[in-house]
């Protein structure tokens, strides 16, 4: 049964279409905003998957280049692995509804969303993410929503509900807020030092729109949902537990739990699973659930001893920074690097500077083509958590991290105008033991620090973490969360900032929302802590950027010339602008409004590069000595090229003080020789003299 169902929302109107396609989908929502179509389905598998004892959900957001008009590019034609944004916005959809599954709940169900069409004025990432909602609600699937997503902007310290495309890329603030009927369940944010109370105010903002939509999506779910079906619970059984506990008392599971080194406590627990398993070992039904069951304990251990007794696993109090360190200069010859280690995780940043033709060009939706002068890539290798396993390149989750520090640190990046550089930071996690994507945002801050790139100001982050009780208002917030806190707390809160305001937020929730005391209060504790880091760890190390880049970097000269002039530069099929470039071995780059940027690592061959490019862009000037080269030999005298496609003709009469009869007599090919210009001569014609040269 088909049914249509429609919203006025930030002035377009939202169209969702149920029954209409894809109709063996367990829910299916063709979602139309504006002329944006994204289609959203929701599907899962009859039984639970066999041997996991974690939710498989998996969330898929799929661009298509015909919705923009555009073929893809490659010799396939045809799309391949997904982009960084489309990797991200799944990131974004699976955040805020993955805890609204049930947490025994062990069926596989993959969250798909299509995009058909893209309208410039409705982000189709914003409609996935509506569609995915809508979707699942509708469904049979178990799910305790519906939830809803706003994206807020901001242009002249005005808010905008649901920015469109360009507004989005302008704005000086890029928030995206999810949210149930009660509360905040997920923050993404990149703001460009937004003060923490407009940043509160944005969140709250959202929120309020939220309401709107999900009084909505309530409306679908009673007039087409479908009731939600049974499935084989998962859960560890309350015996297992009980048994458990005869065997290894609650004391015994703080003390093995309780201690600041991962390795140590990682060898408590293995010690206790080996003697469970030896009690269990004629009981296969237990031994199965043996694994979970060991989880489910540690993790109400650590959260009863974190509320009641505001004790946390390697004894910190609730607001202090596990122990500090930074140094810069660690890697020899790359062009700046840095080591910040934060209690047991440790980030090694190297930063590379590049000319602007080296920065990446994304082929994505949007009607022209986007490029990043800024990259950070971020790599989490086996061995930073004592594993073994093959590396078989970055995955979501590192794309994730490395996007996060990106988005943390471009606020503070010079112009182009001021620093005609690619940059790219590469964070290498050395060890791991909690929020590693925060060191890498002080890290690669030092690490730009150290290459010479003239940050406007220092950029820090850190987590904050969350236990919570039966109650709203019984909770702790948790300063600079380690891995055990992540695992078994609540939240993980990360903000990036400066002494002025917030630069990129990502919170992640296990339980169902935030009241608003919670993300004032970790928002308030954020600032605290990443305000301590700058001035007790990063300034010791370096305190502002260095004065110019590395001798081992690029140097890069800046030059304009008239937009008309380029042919000339770069010559029939490049080859008077590669005839400069195998002279002086430099790279030349050049816009299209003539901004010409010379790099090389040779001052003097990049001086000569400029040189050439001017003769060739200037008119001659009479009185004026060019050196060049001798190219030609004729009866009547010598042509002279002064750069590359720019000649010039001595006559016979003007090479030498004395009468000559042959041009062969003083002068011979290649022969470097500066003239004089005379100017033009009576046919026009601009004519040069060595003879006169004093």
């Amino acid at each position: 049964m088909y049914k249509s169902f429609s919203l006025e929302l930030a002035g377009r109107t939202l169209t969702v279409d149920i029954g209409r396609v894809a109709a063996q989908a367990n829910g299916a929502a063709f979602m139309h905003y504006g002329d944006t179509v994204v289609l959203s389905t929701a599907t899962a598998s009859v039984k639970p998957r066999e041997g996991i004892d974690f939710f498989p959900l998996s969330v898929e957001y799929e661009e298509k280049l015909y919705s923009v008009g555009k073929i893809p590019g490659g010799f396939n034609k045809r799309e391949g692995k997904p982009t960084e944004n489309a990797i991200l916005t799944s990131r974004v959809i699976d955040r805020p509804m993955r805890p609204l599954f049930p947490k025994d709940y062990r069926n596989d169900v993959t969250l798909n969303n299509l995009v058909l069409s893209v309208d410039p004025e409705c982000r189709p990432e914003l409609v996935a993410m509506l569609g995915a909602s809508i979707a699942t609600s509708i469904s049979d699937i178990p799910f305790d929503g519906p939830c809803a997503t706003t994206q807020v902007g901001m242009i002249d310290g005005e808010l905008i509900i649901n920015p469109n495309q360009e507004q989005w890329k302008n704005s000086d603030l890029n928030l995206t807020v999810a949210s149930t009927a009660e509360k905040v369940i997920m923050i993404e944010a990149g703001a460009n030092e937004i003060p923490e109370e407009k940043m509160i105010q944005a969140i709250y903002k959202a929120h309020e729109v939220n309401q709107i939509i999900i009084a909505f999506i309530n409306d679908i779910v009673r007039e087409v949902g479908k009731a939600k079906h049974e499935y084989e619970s998962c859960a560890v059984p309350e015996e297992l537990f009980a048994a458990i506990k005869e065997i290894v008392p609650p004391e015994e599971m703080e003390t093995a739990v309780f201690t600041d080194e991962k390795q140590k406590r990682e060898d408590n627990i293995r010690a206790i699973t080996e003697r469970l398993e030896e009690k269990f070992a004629e009981n296969e039904e237990w031994l199965a659930l043996l694994g979970d069951a060991i989880y489910q304990y540690e993790k109400k251990t650590v959260r009863k001893m974190i509320l009641k007794d505001h004790k946390r696993p390697d004894g910190r109090e609730l607001t202090q920074i596990r122990p500090l360190a930074a140094e810069v200069d660690i890697v020899p010859r790359v062009h700046g690097s840095s080591m910040f280690t934060r209690g047991q995780t440790q980030i090694c940043d190297i930063c590379t500077l590049a000319p602007l033709s080296e920065q990446q060009k994304l082929d994505g939706l949007d009607e022209n083509e986007v490029a990043k002068r800024y990259m950070h890539h971020y790599n989490f290798p086996a061995y930073s958590v004592g594993e073994t396993k093959v590396s078989r390149g970055p995955g979501r989750r590192e794309i994730g991290h490395g996007a996060l520090a990106e988005r943390a640190l471009i606020p503070v990046l010079p112009s182009e105008e001021e620093f005609p550089y690619a940059i790219r930071c590469v964070s290498e996690t050395f060890e791991s033991n909690g929020s590693t994507s925060m060191a890498s945002t002080c890290a690669s801050c030092l690490s730009l620090m150290a290459a010479g790139v003239p940050i406007k100001r220092m950029v820090a982050g850190i987590s904050c973490g969350l236990v919570t009780g039966e109650t709203d208002d019984d909770f702790v917030l948790l300063t600079d969360i380690q891995g055990l806190e992540d695992f078994f707390g609540d939240m993980d809160f990360k903000v990036t900032g400066t002494t002025e305001g917030i630069t990129a937020i990502q919170m992640d929730i296990k339980i169902h929302g935030l009241t608003r005391p919670i993300v004032e209060g970790a928002i308030a504790r954020c600032r605290e802590a990443r305000l301590f880091i700058m001035d007790n760890c990063m300034k010791p190390a370096i305190s502002e950027p260095r004065p110019e880049v590395s001798k081992y970097a690029p140097k890069i000269i800046q030059i304009q010339i008239d937009p008309q002039k380029i042919g000339d530069v770069v010559g029939q099929r490049g080859k008077t602008i590669n005839a400069i470039i195998d002279a002086t071995g430099v790279k030349i780059d050049i816009t299209d409004d003539g901004a010409v940027s010379v790099c090389g690592t040779d001052a003097d061959m990049m001086q000569e590069a400029v040189r050439l490019i001017n003769i060739i862009v200037s008119d001659f000037e009479e009185g004026t000595i060019y050196e060049g080269k001798v190219v030609s030999i004729k009866e009547f005298g010598a042509f002279v090229e002064f750069a590359p496609g720019k000649e010039g003709l001595v006559h016979i009469s003007k090479i030498a003080k004395e009468r000559i009869n042959h041009v062969e007599d003083v002068l011979t090919l290649g022969d470097k020789v500066k003239c004089l210009c005379l100017g033009q001569d009576k046919m026009g014609r601009v004519s040069f003299s060595i003879k006169d040269v004093k």
